[in-house]
């Protein structure tokens, strides 16, 4: 079974933390992507070379990887030049996760070089797409999976509905391994993305953001507590 095929129709939970925060450490990383296994996902979506490589020590799954690394004056900070890439495929993850708009690099890099390398390391291309545009310059360059994950986070798509079910049916025509990332809070919100046209559909703050969620519970209930001023 080729990698797609182990994805296909199935969640992939993408296992993230904010830099120093409590859950920036490889071994945390780990051990949450492992749970993830164990809850019957598919695939993981991992950033930076050193939690790669933890959870490729700890957990079977296929492992979309990426970089997350800004350079002044640029945008794009998702595996945004061949440099990440590189660091991706050495850490071990099968696919790498790409920033596909058409936004400007540093150091020359363009979209094309980055899935050139991806190839030339023998490694499957994802494009973070935030546009249909994105998608289908991706899909002309033999990207293999396109995903809505940067809809709702450039100018052009800022304040979009997620998740982003009419750009999925759109990329979905391309005949291309489609998948729905972003917005996805519940079970039915992914099984209308699947409906949608999606192949996989990735969650992460939903299921893996600890101290994201925390922080909605505890707003959620300050206006009660000590001093609140809510009837209750």
């Amino acid at each position: 079974m080729n990698v797609l095929d182990a994805l296909r129709g199935a969640l992939i939970v993408s296992v993230q933390a904010k830099p120093g925060s409590a859950l920036d450490d490889p071994d945390v990383i780990a051990a949450l992507a492992l749970a993830a296994q164990e809850g019957g996902a598919v695939g993981l979506r991992i950033q930076s070379a050193a939690h790669i490589r933890a959870v490729k020590a700890r957990c079977n799954l296929p492992v979309i990887g990426l970089v997350k690394r800004a350079y002044d004056g640029f945008e794009p900070y998702i595996t945004p030049t061949p440099r990440e890439v590189a660091e991706i495929v050495e850490a071990g993850a099968e696919i790498v996760a790409f920033d596909a708009t058409p936004r400007e690099r540093p150091a020359g890099a363009t979209r094309e070089r980055i899935v050139a390398e991806i190839h030339r390391s023998a490694r499957t291309a994802m494009a973070d797409c935030a546009t249909f545009e994105d998608a289908l310059a991706a899909h002309a360059l033999g990207v293999e999976i396109l995903a809505t994950t940067l809809c709702g986070y450039t100018g052009e798509t800022r304040g979009s509905t997620l998740p982003a079910l009419a750009l999925v049916a759109r990329i979905a025509e391309l005949e291309a391994f489609t998948i729905c990332e972003g917005g996805i809070a519940e079970p039915e919100a992914g099984r209308s993305a699947l409906l949608a046209g999606a192949d996989a559909i990735v969650v992460g703050t939903a299921l893996t953001g600890i101290s994201a969620r925390v922080g909605e519970f505890a707003a959620g209930l300050k206006k009660y507590g000590p001093g609140g001023t809510s009837d209750r």
